[in-house]
């Protein structure tokens, strides 16, 4: 077992406790800051806007924008070591170089909204059914929005309006592929090829989940039979000093009885 004074080693690697401070401050202005991005995009794209409106969408997406540059900027300042802090944090200066991604954050929020089971398995498989279902239709409502954007105006294009869009990005996404709408434009495939691949990855990720709930219901009356988590392991290491502790003070006191009476 690791001592108490070993620091912590997985996503707390290079944060201090100025980093966590603005974390926890910043946390839910960049949550909102996420859904507006994707509400202006979504009016932005769907409607063509021109005029004032095309104004005010891009205004609300570059506001997005410098928000999270500013966030990763004043995390990284307030990090040590730098360089660790940045080898940790790989995802989020993807997020701020392609802005398509800033709604991916919205799926933290979802699992903190939410209450959860109180088994640690039941809590990790909650999350990752929430993190499974939310990203594939974030992922299948970004990639239409995308694709329509980077298509609508292109010659012989036929992903030319959000209905279409959003019937070839859940055809492609299930890897069916009917082919009556394709992208014609190298940057709606490089969106296809993204789209397939997230695809895949999102349907294992649900389908493990589902059978490990189905496994746990099968197991139910046999809890004996089932693996200790590592969280389980810990509780009763916690369990086994407590009591350990409890006996040296009781003896400590008991011992110190028997001086006083002799």
């Amino acid at each position: 077992m690791p001592s108490k004074s070993s620091p912590p080693r997985a996503r707390n690697a290079g944060e201090t406790a100025a980093t966590r401070r603005w974390e926890a401050a910043s946390y839910w202005p960049l949550t909102v800051a996420a859904l507006a991005f994707l509400i202006a995009y979504t009016f932005q794209v769907i409607g063509d806007l021109r005029g004032l409106w095309s104004t005010v969408t891009t205004v609300v997406v570059v506001t997005t924008w410098v928000m999270f540059i500013v966030d990763y900027l004043a995390r990284l300042l307030l990090s040590h070591p730098r360089g660790l802090w940045v080898r940790r944090h790989l995802i989020d200066i993807v997020i701020v170089l392609v802005p398509t991604l800033r709604p991916v954050r919205l799926l933290g929020a979802l699992t903190r909204l939410t209450s959860f089971t109180r088994t640690a398995g039941s809590s990790l498989r909650a999350r990752l059914l929430i993190y499974g279902a939310g990203a594939a239709l974030l992922l299948i409502w970004m990639a239409s929005l995308t694709v329509l954007n980077a298509e609508r105006h292109a010659p012989g294009a036929t992903i030319t309006s959000f209905g279409n869009a959003v019937w070839w990005a859940f055809c492609t996404v299930t890897t069916v592929g009917y082919g009556d709408y394709t992208p014609v434009t190298i940057p709606g495939r490089v969106i296809a090829v993204f789209l397939m691949v997230g695809g895949v990855v999102l349907v294992g990720l649900i389908v493990a989940s589902f059978s490990s709930w189905v496994v746990e219901r099968a197991a139910r009356g046999h809890e004996d039979q089932l693996p200790a988590t590592r969280a389980d392991v810990q509780e009763v290491m916690r369990e086994l000093e407590h009591e350990r502790a409890s006996r040296e003070s009781t003896d400590r006191r008991a011992a110190g009885g028997s001086d006083a009476r002799s």
